[in-house]
């Protein structure tokens, strides 16, 4: 029967990039390999993935993608927790049959070697352990990122307090020290639900088959030693660590409701000199109010500096960080226009272009782990403004442990003011220490190369990883 792998992963748009780069990654290595992703239903609007999908399976044949029957919550379900990765998780936990039908169909004409989830997707593990199927976390975060969660059930024996109350700093293995506040928010609240599933999807994982990671160990060796050592599961085993990256998008497809934007900023890109352009983009999901986008613009003016800015319509909610519904375009009048030195563009830009383009020089970014590979994949230095998730760890990584990239400060209500932006981006594009951040960034970007070379880090890696599933 024809060898297969079913890729699993959560809907929203970055992790299912993710998990095609891994599976085209896997075919490249073993081309006789059926690849089968399983698409399930979005907890909430976190963008089409439409016609992504259509352009993945034009090109790639051997890549399926499976839709799942529909899945919603209960008309009576209820949750106090206020983060969207509540209802994801609660979500997938309810699609466990779907997979476990999805899983059996394929196994009938393959022979499944894997099932590999990312975090979100923890509760299939029972459904791969019922049907005798090896079941392997793919992490889309870093090294450093993977080293508190797996260290998370120990954390969680350690403290008593919620992390939003500790105001302490927390100490894990071979890391520099983290703000308890840096903590990812769904994990801040003991009391939370979120909490209590992100504890639960960290147990699991140190009972994997594997945990495939998409760094390489020239950008986190510290994190990874950490892993690949014992120190962040004590007592306990820790699976095999597969580090094969860096895995970024080879940029198939154009976002649905991107409109003209990718030929627009490309073509104003192409008149602009070289390295001069500060690019500012947060994310497919990254949102900020009136007052931020105000200061922002105003930052960008004071500073000088040419730009490219990527701008979402601001959210009802001015709290929010997130765009975790659909919104209409916004209306760019309300804060700058093309002009001479800025370029604003609405919603979506090909960042992996951008990045590349040779006019740009840095990278305002919201720290999504994907956008951080990509710019390091570029060559590119950056500044970094976390928004949600693990970002604010990413951040910390990106600044203290690697210096790729400078901070933002926030006041104490979360607002940065445009004397920081302003600040910022100057000592990004024009001084000394942005400078040697960009040496540091292109000597990673080469580092990054090697890795996926043939007989290198992360190629050898993943050929342990396939040649394991031929043991079997």
């Amino acid at each position: 029967m024809e060898e297969a792998v079913v890729l699993y992963p959560s809907p929203a748009i970055g992790h299912l990039i993710s998990m095609v780069e891994l599976g085209k990654l896997l075919l490249s290595h073993r081309p006789s390999l059926s690849v089968h992703v399983l698409i399930t239903s979005q907890a909430y609007n976190a963008g089409s993935t439409t016609s992504y999908i259509a352009s993945v399976s034009a090109a790639c044949p051997s890549i399926t993608f499976r839709h799942l029957p529909p899945t919603s919550l209960p008309p009576d379900f209820s949750t106090t927790s206020p983060h969207h990765e509540t209802l994801v998780l609660e979500l997938l936990r309810l699609n466990n049959p779907n997979v476990h039908a999805a899983l059996t169909s394929i196994s009938k004409n393959h022979v499944v070697h894997a099932l590999v989830v990312d975090f979100f997707c923890a509760s299939a593990l029972s459904v791969a352990r019922e049907l005798s199927i090896p079941c392997y976390y793919f992490f889309t975060s870093g090294a450093s990122v993977l080293t508190v969660f797996l260290y998370f059930p120990t954390l969680h024996k350690l403290y008593t307090k919620s992390y939003k109350d500790l105001n302490a700093v927390l100490h894990v293995p071979e890391m520099p020290p983290l703000p308890s506040s840096d903590i990812a928010k769904p994990a801040q609240d003991r009391n939370d639900r979120a909490y209590e599933l992100f504890l639960e999807s960290s147990k699991n994982m140190a009972t994997s088959a594997g945990i495939i990671i998409n760094t390489f160990e020239k950008l986190e060796p510290r994190a990874v030693q950490a892993i690949r050592d014992g120190e962040c599961v004590p007592g306990g085993p820790t699976p095999p660590l597969y580090c094969i990256g860096p895995l970024i998008t080879s940029g198939e497809g154009k976002r649905e409701g991107s409109g003209n934007g990718m030929s627009d900023c490309l073509t104003w890109l192409d008149s602009q000199p070289k390295g001069s352009i500060a690019f500012l983009c947060f994310g497919s999901l990254g949102v900020f109010s009136v007052e931020q986008l105000k200061e922002i613009a105003t930052g960008l003016e004071r500073s000088g500096q040419r730009f490219l800015w990527v701008v979402r319509n601001p959210p009802q909610d001015a709290d929010r960080k997130t765009a975790t519904s659909a919104m209409p375009d916004p209306d760019l009048a309300r804060f700058c226009q093309k002009g001479e030195r800025g370029l604003v563009v609405k919603t979506w830009a090909p960042q992996v272009e951008v990045l590349n383009h040779s006019s740009v020089g840095g990278f305002v970014t919201h720290c999504g782990w994907n956008s951080v590979l990509e710019a390091v994949c570029a060559g590119v230095p950056m500044v970094a403004w976390p928004l949600y998730a693990e970002q604010r760890q990413n951040k910390g990584l990106m600044v203290e442990e690697i210096k790729i990239a400078l901070p933002v400060d926030e006041s104490e209500s979360g607002l940065v003011c445009s004397e920081e932006v302003e600040k910022r981006v100057r000592e990004l594009m024009e001084s000394e220490k942005g400078e040697i951040m960009r040496e540091r960034v292109k000597s990673l970007k080469e580092e990054a190369k090697a890795a996926l070379s043939p007989g290198w880090s992360s190629s050898v890696e993943l050929r342990n990883l396939v040649e394991s599933w031929k043991r079997e």
